[in-house]
């Protein structure tokens, strides 16, 4: 199967996020099963004109998040699904939408960062 993968270099997302999260929604949507392999890095990161060691980024976070496996020389094969998303999925979806809000209303990068070590620190902001 030929992945339809893009890459967005305006978006706040890093590219190999946006690699890594399209390739865990295929895995989650039943469009890569168990057994199915990936393009290798050096043809994926010449088809999204990125650097391989982004695409290395993003295959290896998979594979921390148990959706692949790379071999040496079978390449990386899709080994299903985990039980649930990486708790770190729905925070980077989060943050992801904070920064586009931040960009939207002009707020800048040092504000953001302000406003997150206010929260995490549980002092309220207004």
């Amino acid at each position: 199967m030929a992945l339809d993968i893009t890459v967005d270099v305006a978006s706040p997302t890093p590219p190999f996020e946006q690699i890594r999260s399209q390739i865990a929604g295929y895995v989650r949507g039943g469009l890569l099963a168990p057994g199915d392999r990936l393009p290798t890095m050096r043809a994926l990161a010449a088809d999204l004109g990125v650097a391989v060691g982004t695409v290395a980024r993003a295959y290896g976070e998979l594979e921390a998040g148990g959706l692949v496996t790379s071999r040496r020389r079978t390449g990386t094969v899709v080994t299903g699904q985990p039980a649930r998303p990486p708790a770190g999925d729905r925070v980077r979806a989060a943050a992801d939408a904070l920064v586009r809000t931040a960009r939207e209303d002009g707020v800048d990068d040092d504000a953001v960062l302000a406003v997150v070590r206010a929260a995490l620190a549980g002092v309220p902001t207004g």
